[in-house]
């Protein structure tokens, strides 16, 4: 029975890349600046796979029998979620996504009417931040929350209870239709429902939801094709508009993340299977919010699962740990930066050499026997 498995550390990037500096992000390194400028910082697991030679750290770190590293440059134009999940799984994009300061009034008036709503906000800003300058209005008016950001994003933020948690994932999803309508490339539309009753104690919950463009064909579109079960965790079937999932399963952070792909790897199954996890929470929770301590943290909490989980990791198995973006928490700003992506495998036919990003479907598909 054959098995692959890939995880996506969302924005856990390694340098800028080559093209950064068009996007306003030259010098970043998200990984390289958080072992640089935080004490004692080391990942013990991820360097036994190759990460700490990748990044030429000190030491004679030995590296396990089965496994190789290697760096990935995004080709595709964009540094956004979508872009890096959808060109990792072999689908590039040549044109960037469309990008907004503000929706224009048009599409505005639009998205309003057919969703029986009127907005606040309509601007590019944090998300925390626009919490705190429009929750409170939010909860006095009933208006949901409009906003953007540097990414191919139109997010809508409303409280939970009090506008009630459906009544946001519906207004989302018919955004996404006014969209798709127009044809009006944004990758993803996302609900942003969020907790609290002052803007002293507004927080965001786990139950986001993302609406994407649907992607052209990708790997995962190839692998059912062929009788491969593909298995989302995270936010995955979010991401590809469920294109190419055969089942999904979403969490709400990182540690149900990881107890998910515990369970599913340990399941007995007779058919071939992908498991294609997104672990969110370095980009969400600590990247925007431009929280060294909090990413090592959370690296480490990852890094400390890991070194139990490759004790289940067969010779015949594939595993890849990769990254989207980078979202250096040093750079300025709240956004994602333009980087290269570390990638370890556990179980690679050959040593893994430089490449882009749509490598990895071209390892996963190698392995399943598939296309050319």
């Amino acid at each position: 029975m054959k098995r692959v498995l890939c995880i996506v550390l969302d924005s856990v990037g390694c340098g800028h890349a080559p093209d950064a500096a068009a996007y306003g992000d030259a010098g970043t390194d998200t990984l390289g600046h958080l072992y640089a400028r935080i004490p004692g910082f080391s990942l013990p697991n991820l360097e036994h796979l190759g990460l700490g030679k990748l990044l030429g750290l000190p030491g004679d770190v030995r590296i396990h029998p089965w496994a190789s590293a290697a760096r990935l440059t995004e080709r595709s134009a964009g540094k956004d979620t979508t872009t890096g999940h959808w060109e990792l799984m072999g689908c590039g994009l040549e044109q960037a996504f469309a990008t907004f300061e503000s929706f224009p009034p048009d599409l505005l008036e639009e998205l309003e009417t057919r969703g029986g709503v009127e907005f606040l906000g309509n601007y590019a800003a944090s998300g925390t931040e626009i919490l705190i300058q429009l929750g409170s209005e939010h909860l006095r008016t009933g208006k949901p929350i409009l906003y953007t950001s540097a990414d191919s994003v139109l997010q809508i933020a409303a409280h939970e209870e009090i506008f009630g948690l459906r009544r946001l994932w519906e207004l989302c999803k018919t955004a996404r239709q006014v969209l798709d309508g127009r044809d009006v490339r944004i990758g993803r539309v996302i609900a942003r429902p969020f907790l609290g009753d002052s803007a002293a104690n507004f927080k965001r919950t786990g139950n986001r939801h993302d609406y994407s463009l649907m992607p052209g064909e990708t790997v995962l579109n190839r692998l059912q094709a062929a009788g491969v079960t593909t298995i989302g965790v995270g936010k995955i079937s979010d991401i590809f508009a469920g294109s190419g999932i055969t089942e999904s399963h979403p969490t709400q952070s990182n540690a149900e993340g990881m107890a998910v792909i515990d369970r599913l790897w340990q399941e007995a199954r007779d058919e071939p299977h992908f498991i294609f996890a997104n672990l969110v929470d370095f980009d969400s929770l600590y990247g925007h919010r431009r929280d060294p301590a909090g990413y090592v943290q959370c690296l480490r909490e990852f890094d400390k699962w890991l070194g139990g989980f490759i004790q289940r990791v067969r010779p015949e198995d594939l595993v890849i740990l990769t990254a989207d973006h980078g979202n250096d928490p040093y750079h300025v700003g709240t956004d994602h930066t333009r980087e290269q992506v570390p990638v370890m495998v556990i179980g690679a036919d050959d040593d893994l050499i430089d490449g882009s990003f749509s490598e990895v479907a071209r390892w996963v598909e190698a392995r399943f026997m598939i296309g050319g």
